[in-house]
């Protein structure tokens, strides 16, 4: 088992955890890695993009001009796709982007993405982020002080409104609970900063 010290807000080392090896201690599996983000960015999709074809723009109603003896070539409307303001040819239509992704596929891109994070040594335990009061300048000072500063996912167990009012103007921040952690968060920031409470919370869960 891996082991990693404890800090308070201040940097200093308050104790110990030990890490499970199921979750933190896996080679990482790049496979499942790329198959969940891809799956994450493809549901994240709005897929509201439309164009209008030939049938859906208005005018058009009368042929530009006889079919024969102009010298020109024949055409039935302006409203094909060759005219300005015609309709558009096999352009995007709303649709569904989002597809599902077996729950064992999932859980072992988390630890896999865990696991990076660990052999980076990017994850930094915290007793606790207990805040006085609601300020940004708190936090920056905290993540300064434990070398977080470049970027970092703010994991707690439960809702804390100081914390998340207080970091959600950081860049390159963001706060998020151990049940709605996911692999594009933990790979796009820098650092993974969790609390002891949530670190126990997570091997409870993914275990």
């Amino acid at each position: 088992m891996a082991k990693l010290d404890i800090y308070n807000l201040s940097g200093a080392v308050t104790g110990s955890i030990e890490l499970s090896d199921e979750i933190f201690g896996i080679e990482p599996n790049k496979h499942a890695i790329a198959t969940v983000i891809r799956n994450q960015l493809a549901n994240r999709r709005q897929g509201t993009s439309c164009t209008k074809t030939r049938s859906e723009t208005s005018g058009g109603g009368k042929r530009p001009w006889r079919q024969k003896g102009t010298g020109r070539a024949r055409h039935g409307s302006t409203r094909s796709a060759q005219y300005v303001g015609g309709g558009i040819i096999f352009g995007p239509k709303p649709r569904d982007y989002s597809y599902t992704v077996p729950k064992k596929i999932k859980r072992l891109a988390i630890k896999s993405a865990l696991s990076s994070k660990l052999l980076d040594k990017k994850i930094i335990v915290v007793d606790d982020m207990n805040l006085d009061e609601i300020k940004t300048a708190n936090v920056v000072k905290a993540l300064k002080a434990l070398n977080a500063d470049k970027g970092a996912l703010i994991v707690t167990e439960e809702k804390n409104e100081k914390v998340i009012l207080s970091a959600r103007n950081i860049p390159d921040v963001k706060t998020s609970l151990v049940n709605t952690i996911n692999v594009f968060d933990i790979l796009k920031y820098d650092s993974f900063l969790v609390t002891k409470a949530a670190v126990e919370k997570i091997q409870e869960v993914y275990v």
